[in-house]
Protein backbone atom coordinates (compact mmCIF):
# COMPACT_ATOMS: atom_id res chain seq x y z
CA UNK A 1 0.00 0.00 0.00
CA UNK A 2 1.13 3.55 -0.71
CA UNK A 3 2.41 5.56 2.25
CA UNK A 4 0.01 7.89 4.06
CA UNK A 5 1.04 11.49 4.59
CA UNK A 6 -0.02 12.67 8.05
CA UNK A 7 0.01 16.11 9.64
CA UNK A 8 1.23 14.95 13.06
CA UNK A 9 2.08 11.81 15.01
CA UNK A 10 -1.12 11.42 17.01
CA UNK A 11 -2.91 8.08 16.79
CA UNK A 12 -6.56 9.12 16.91
CA UNK A 13 -7.22 7.42 13.57
CA UNK A 14 -5.81 4.22 12.08
CA UNK A 15 -6.07 2.20 8.87
CA UNK A 16 -7.56 -1.29 8.97
CA UNK A 17 -8.02 -4.01 6.42
CA UNK A 18 -11.45 -5.65 6.39
CA UNK A 19 -13.05 -8.54 4.53
CA UNK A 20 -11.89 -8.83 0.94
CA UNK A 21 -8.70 -6.92 1.80
CA UNK A 22 -10.63 -3.65 1.64
CA UNK A 23 -8.86 -0.90 3.61
CA UNK A 24 -10.72 1.66 5.67
CA UNK A 25 -9.96 4.32 8.27
CA UNK A 26 -11.20 3.86 11.80
CA UNK A 27 -11.20 5.57 15.20
CA UNK A 28 -9.95 3.54 18.20
CA UNK A 29 -12.11 5.79 20.40
CA UNK A 30 -15.21 4.33 18.76
CA UNK A 31 -13.82 0.81 18.38
CA UNK A 32 -13.15 0.54 22.10
CA UNK A 33 -16.82 1.08 22.89
CA UNK A 34 -17.70 -2.24 21.28
CA UNK A 35 -21.02 -0.69 20.26
CA UNK A 36 -20.62 0.31 16.62
CA UNK A 37 -19.50 -0.66 13.17
CA UNK A 38 -17.87 2.31 11.52
CA UNK A 39 -15.35 3.34 8.91
CA UNK A 40 -14.22 5.97 6.45
CA UNK A 41 -13.49 4.81 2.93
CA UNK A 42 -10.36 5.25 0.84
CA UNK A 43 -9.86 5.11 -2.93
CA UNK A 44 -8.75 1.48 -2.65
CA UNK A 45 -10.49 -1.88 -2.79
CA UNK A 46 -13.24 -1.13 -5.32
CA UNK A 47 -13.97 -1.84 -8.97
CA UNK A 48 -14.42 1.63 -10.48
CA UNK A 49 -11.99 2.78 -13.16
CA UNK A 50 -10.58 5.97 -14.62
CA UNK A 51 -10.96 9.08 -12.50
CA UNK A 52 -13.16 7.05 -10.12
CA UNK A 53 -10.52 4.40 -9.38
CA UNK A 54 -11.44 2.43 -7.45
CA UNK A 55 -13.74 2.72 -4.39
CA UNK A 56 -16.04 5.46 -5.66
CA UNK A 57 -19.14 5.65 -3.46
CA UNK A 58 -21.21 8.20 -5.37
CA UNK A 59 -24.02 7.47 -7.82
CA UNK A 60 -24.08 11.10 -8.97
CA UNK A 61 -20.61 11.77 -10.39
CA UNK A 62 -20.85 9.84 -13.67
CA UNK A 63 -19.55 6.43 -12.64
CA UNK A 64 -21.32 3.21 -13.66
CA UNK A 65 -24.12 2.39 -11.20
CA UNK A 66 -23.15 -1.28 -11.19
CA UNK A 67 -19.61 -0.40 -10.12
CA UNK A 68 -20.81 1.87 -7.34
CA UNK A 69 -23.19 -0.80 -6.04
CA UNK A 70 -20.38 -3.34 -6.01
CA UNK A 71 -18.21 -0.85 -4.14
CA UNK A 72 -20.89 -0.43 -1.48
CA UNK A 73 -21.19 -4.21 -1.17
CA UNK A 74 -17.44 -4.53 -0.72
CA UNK A 75 -17.12 -1.71 1.77
CA UNK A 76 -20.13 -2.87 3.77
CA UNK A 77 -18.63 -6.35 4.04
CA UNK A 78 -15.32 -4.85 5.15
CA UNK A 79 -16.85 -3.07 8.15
CA UNK A 80 -19.61 -5.58 8.88
CA UNK A 81 -22.79 -3.88 7.61
CA UNK A 82 -25.35 -4.79 4.94
CA UNK A 83 -26.05 -2.44 2.06
CA UNK A 84 -29.78 -2.95 2.60
CA UNK A 85 -29.40 -1.35 6.05
CA UNK A 86 -27.71 1.83 4.81
CA UNK A 87 -29.37 5.25 4.93
CA UNK A 88 -27.89 8.08 2.87
CA UNK A 89 -27.74 11.79 3.56
CA UNK A 90 -28.79 14.30 0.89
CA UNK A 91 -26.12 16.95 1.39
CA UNK A 92 -26.48 20.60 0.43
CA UNK A 93 -24.14 22.24 2.98
CA UNK A 94 -26.89 22.88 5.52
CA UNK A 95 -26.97 22.34 9.28
CA UNK A 96 -30.10 20.18 9.00
CA UNK A 97 -30.06 16.93 10.98
CA UNK A 98 -32.58 14.17 10.25
CA UNK A 99 -33.87 11.58 12.71
CA UNK A 100 -33.44 8.19 11.03
CA UNK A 101 -36.00 5.49 11.81
CA UNK A 102 -36.75 1.96 10.68
CA UNK A 103 -38.82 3.39 7.82
CA UNK A 104 -35.64 4.89 6.32
CA UNK A 105 -33.79 1.59 6.01
CA UNK A 106 -32.17 1.28 2.58
CA UNK A 107 -32.87 4.82 1.41
CA UNK A 108 -30.29 5.83 -1.16
CA UNK A 109 -29.12 2.33 -2.01
CA UNK A 110 -32.20 0.05 -2.11
CA UNK A 111 -34.95 2.63 -2.51
CA UNK A 112 -34.99 6.36 -3.35
CA UNK A 113 -34.24 9.07 -0.83
CA UNK A 114 -37.47 10.99 -0.21
CA UNK A 115 -35.93 13.96 1.62
CA UNK A 116 -33.54 16.75 0.71
CA UNK A 117 -31.19 19.24 2.39
CA UNK A 118 -29.98 16.78 5.02
CA UNK A 119 -26.32 16.97 6.06
CA UNK A 120 -26.65 15.17 9.39
CA UNK A 121 -28.24 11.90 10.48
CA UNK A 122 -29.00 10.52 13.97
CA UNK A 123 -30.56 7.27 15.12
CA UNK A 124 -30.94 4.85 18.00
CA UNK A 125 -32.01 1.92 15.80
CA UNK A 126 -29.49 -0.94 15.92
CA UNK A 127 -28.40 -2.13 12.51
CA UNK A 128 -29.23 1.02 10.56
CA UNK A 129 -26.05 2.32 8.95
CA UNK A 130 -25.79 6.08 8.50
CA UNK A 131 -23.84 7.15 5.39
CA UNK A 132 -22.51 10.60 4.46
CA UNK A 133 -20.23 11.67 1.59
CA UNK A 134 -16.95 13.55 1.21
CA UNK A 135 -14.05 14.75 -0.91
CA UNK A 136 -12.43 17.41 1.36
CA UNK A 137 -15.27 18.39 3.73
CA UNK A 138 -15.22 17.20 7.33
CA UNK A 139 -16.98 14.03 8.54
CA UNK A 140 -18.21 14.20 12.14
CA UNK A 141 -18.93 10.95 14.01
CA UNK A 142 -20.93 10.86 17.26
CA UNK A 143 -21.66 8.05 19.72
CA UNK A 144 -23.54 8.20 23.00
CA UNK A 145 -22.53 4.89 24.60
CA UNK A 146 -24.96 5.35 27.50
CA UNK A 147 -28.21 5.89 25.57
CA UNK A 148 -26.81 4.01 22.55
CA UNK A 149 -27.37 6.77 20.02
CA UNK A 150 -25.25 7.64 16.99
CA UNK A 151 -24.89 10.63 14.69
CA UNK A 152 -23.00 11.32 11.49
CA UNK A 153 -22.71 14.77 9.93
CA UNK A 154 -21.10 16.45 6.92
CA UNK A 155 -19.38 19.72 7.81
CA UNK A 156 -17.91 21.81 5.01
CA UNK A 157 -17.05 25.43 5.68
CA UNK A 158 -20.72 26.41 5.54
CA UNK A 159 -21.72 23.58 7.86
CA UNK A 160 -18.91 24.51 10.22
CA UNK A 161 -20.02 28.16 10.29
CA UNK A 162 -23.56 26.93 10.98
CA UNK A 163 -22.14 24.55 13.63
CA UNK A 164 -23.74 21.36 12.41
CA UNK A 165 -21.73 19.52 15.05
CA UNK A 166 -23.58 21.45 17.73
CA UNK A 167 -26.89 20.88 15.96
CA UNK A 168 -26.23 17.14 15.86
CA UNK A 169 -25.52 17.00 19.58
CA UNK A 170 -28.65 19.07 20.27
CA UNK A 171 -30.75 16.67 18.20
CA UNK A 172 -29.35 13.70 20.12
CA UNK A 173 -30.21 15.48 23.37
CA UNK A 174 -33.71 16.54 22.37
CA UNK A 175 -34.84 13.29 20.77
CA UNK A 176 -33.00 10.60 22.71
CA UNK A 177 -31.95 12.22 25.97
CA UNK A 178 -28.23 11.99 25.23
CA UNK A 179 -25.89 14.00 27.44
CA UNK A 180 -22.97 15.83 25.80
CA UNK A 181 -20.63 14.77 28.59
CA UNK A 182 -21.29 11.12 27.69
CA UNK A 183 -20.90 11.60 23.95
CA UNK A 184 -17.83 10.54 21.96
CA UNK A 185 -17.05 12.66 18.90
CA UNK A 186 -14.57 12.22 16.06
CA UNK A 187 -13.36 14.50 13.28
CA UNK A 188 -12.59 12.47 10.18
CA UNK A 189 -10.25 12.75 7.17
CA UNK A 190 -10.68 16.03 5.32
CA UNK A 191 -8.66 18.97 4.07
CA UNK A 192 -6.01 20.32 6.48
CA UNK A 193 -5.25 23.97 7.19
CA UNK A 194 -2.05 23.97 5.13
CA UNK A 195 -4.05 22.92 2.05
CA UNK A 196 -7.21 24.92 2.62
CA UNK A 197 -6.86 28.39 1.13
CA UNK A 198 -10.02 30.50 1.26
CA UNK A 199 -11.07 34.03 0.41
CA UNK A 200 -12.04 36.86 2.70
CA UNK A 201 -15.78 36.29 2.40
CA UNK A 202 -15.41 32.82 3.93
CA UNK A 203 -13.35 34.26 6.77
CA UNK A 204 -15.96 36.97 7.33
CA UNK A 205 -18.51 34.22 7.93
CA UNK A 206 -16.19 32.58 10.48
CA UNK A 207 -15.62 35.90 12.21
CA UNK A 208 -19.37 36.25 12.63
CA UNK A 209 -19.81 32.71 13.95
CA UNK A 210 -16.76 32.34 16.21
CA UNK A 211 -15.45 34.48 19.06
CA UNK A 212 -12.58 36.88 18.23
CA UNK A 213 -10.42 35.16 20.85
CA UNK A 214 -10.45 32.06 18.62
CA UNK A 215 -9.58 33.65 15.30
CA UNK A 216 -5.82 33.16 15.63
CA UNK A 217 -6.31 29.43 16.13
CA UNK A 218 -8.76 29.07 13.23
CA UNK A 219 -7.18 31.03 10.38
CA UNK A 220 -4.36 33.32 9.32
CA UNK A 221 -3.98 35.82 6.52
CA UNK A 222 -1.28 35.58 3.85
CA UNK A 223 0.45 38.45 2.02
CA UNK A 224 -1.79 37.96 -1.03
CA UNK A 225 -4.93 38.60 1.03
CA UNK A 226 -5.99 34.95 1.04
CA UNK A 227 -6.37 32.91 4.23
CA UNK A 228 -5.56 29.41 5.46
CA UNK A 229 -8.51 27.96 7.39
CA UNK A 230 -8.43 25.18 9.98
CA UNK A 231 -11.71 23.26 9.77
CA UNK A 232 -10.43 20.58 12.17
CA UNK A 233 -9.83 23.11 14.95
CA UNK A 234 -13.09 24.91 14.20
CA UNK A 235 -15.05 21.69 14.65
CA UNK A 236 -13.15 20.93 17.86
CA UNK A 237 -14.32 24.33 19.10
CA UNK A 238 -17.88 23.45 18.10
CA UNK A 239 -17.63 20.16 20.00
CA UNK A 240 -16.46 22.02 23.10
CA UNK A 241 -19.32 24.50 22.74
CA UNK A 242 -21.71 21.54 22.58
CA UNK A 243 -20.36 20.28 25.91
CA UNK A 244 -18.32 17.33 24.68
CA UNK A 245 -15.36 16.58 26.94
CA UNK A 246 -11.84 16.96 25.57
CA UNK A 247 -11.00 13.36 26.44
CA UNK A 248 -13.99 12.22 24.37
CA UNK A 249 -12.76 13.86 21.16
CA UNK A 250 -10.60 12.27 18.45
CA UNK A 251 -9.17 14.30 15.57
CA UNK A 252 -7.81 13.02 12.28
CA UNK A 253 -4.25 13.66 11.16
CA UNK A 254 -5.04 12.64 7.58
CA UNK A 255 -5.68 15.28 4.92
CA UNK A 256 -7.56 14.40 1.75
CA UNK A 257 -5.67 16.94 -0.36
CA UNK A 258 -2.29 15.65 0.91
CA UNK A 259 -3.19 12.06 -0.07
CA UNK A 260 -4.77 12.22 -3.55
CA UNK A 261 -3.62 8.70 -4.47
CA UNK A 262 -5.32 7.27 -1.39
CA UNK A 263 -8.34 9.55 -0.93
CA UNK A 264 -10.55 11.58 -3.26
CA UNK A 265 -9.98 15.31 -2.99
CA UNK A 266 -12.04 17.87 -4.87
CA UNK A 267 -9.24 20.41 -4.73
CA UNK A 268 -6.46 18.04 -5.68
CA UNK A 269 -8.42 16.63 -8.63
CA UNK A 270 -9.96 19.84 -9.89
CA UNK A 271 -13.35 18.24 -9.35
CA UNK A 272 -12.68 15.15 -11.51
CA UNK A 273 -13.16 12.51 -8.86
CA UNK A 274 -15.24 9.95 -7.06
CA UNK A 275 -16.53 10.29 -3.51
CA UNK A 276 -15.49 8.97 -0.14
CA UNK A 277 -18.05 8.04 2.49
CA UNK A 278 -18.37 7.76 6.25
CA UNK A 279 -20.35 4.87 7.76
CA UNK A 280 -21.67 4.45 11.30
CA UNK A 281 -24.06 1.82 12.68
CA UNK A 282 -25.04 0.57 16.12
CA UNK A 283 -24.32 -3.13 16.36
CA UNK A 284 -27.40 -5.32 16.52
CA UNK A 285 -25.64 -7.47 19.13
CA UNK A 286 -22.76 -6.33 21.29
CA UNK A 287 -19.72 -8.33 20.24
CA UNK A 288 -17.04 -6.67 22.32
CA UNK A 289 -14.12 -4.64 21.06
CA UNK A 290 -12.67 -5.09 17.61
CA UNK A 291 -9.28 -6.81 17.24
CA UNK A 292 -6.04 -4.80 17.15
CA UNK A 293 -5.64 -2.47 14.20
CA UNK A 294 -3.70 -3.27 11.07
CA UNK A 295 -2.08 0.08 10.39
CA UNK A 296 -0.42 1.36 7.26
CA UNK A 297 1.00 4.66 8.54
Amino acid sequence: MKTWKTTNNQNDIVCRTGAGDVPYLSFPLLEQSGLVHHGFSTRMGGVSTGIYESMNLSFTRGDEDASVRENFERFGAAIGVRTSDMVFSRQTHTSNVRIVTEEDRGKGIVCPVDYDNVDGLVTDVPGLCLVTFYADCVPLFFLDPVRKVIGLSHSGWRGTVAKIGLETVKKMQEVYGSRPEDTLACIGPSICQSCYEVSGDVIDAFRESFSPRLWETLFYEKPDGKYQLNLWKANEVVFAEAGILTEHIAVTNICTNCNPELLYSHRASGGRRGSLAAFLALKETQEGNQPPCITHF
